[in-house]
């Protein structure tokens, strides 16, 4: 599999489709690597229009709601954010692009481990 073709196959066809029009936001999904957070028996599915199991009977969003949220979240480089279920820690990492800093808590220790 081509990675970086599937990730522009993600942008353009699942999330551009979603109204995700924020650049930078776009952007940020070509830089933080989504297939990092992903379990490795689901590393191919990284850039599905699926959730992905993570554990714990929890899932990653599906790619565009990932970016549709932090879109709608308008971060700014100013913010000091709190995130409620770290999961894979993917949206953390997204929103650490966009913010001054952030504050993550996870309650399962193994998804905590892995994130």
């Amino acid at each position: 599999m081509n990675i970086e073709q599937a990730r522009f196959n993600m942008v353009e066809n699942q999330i551009r489709p979603w109204e995700v029009l924020d650049q930078k936001v776009l952007d940020l999904l070509y830089v933080v690597k989504r297939e990092d957070f992903v379990p490795a028996a689901y590393r191919m599915l990284a850039f599905s229009d699926m959730e992905i199991p993570i554990g714990q009977g929890e899932h990653m969003w599906q790619p565009k709601i990932e970016a549709r949220v932090l879109q709608e979240l308008a971060i700014k480089p100013t913010d000091q954010v709190l995130e409620i279920g770290t999961g894979s820690g993917y949206f953390a990492a997204l929103l650490a692009h966009r913010a001054q800093h952030v504050y993550s808590v996870e309650i399962q220790p193994e998804l905590k481990a892995s994130a």
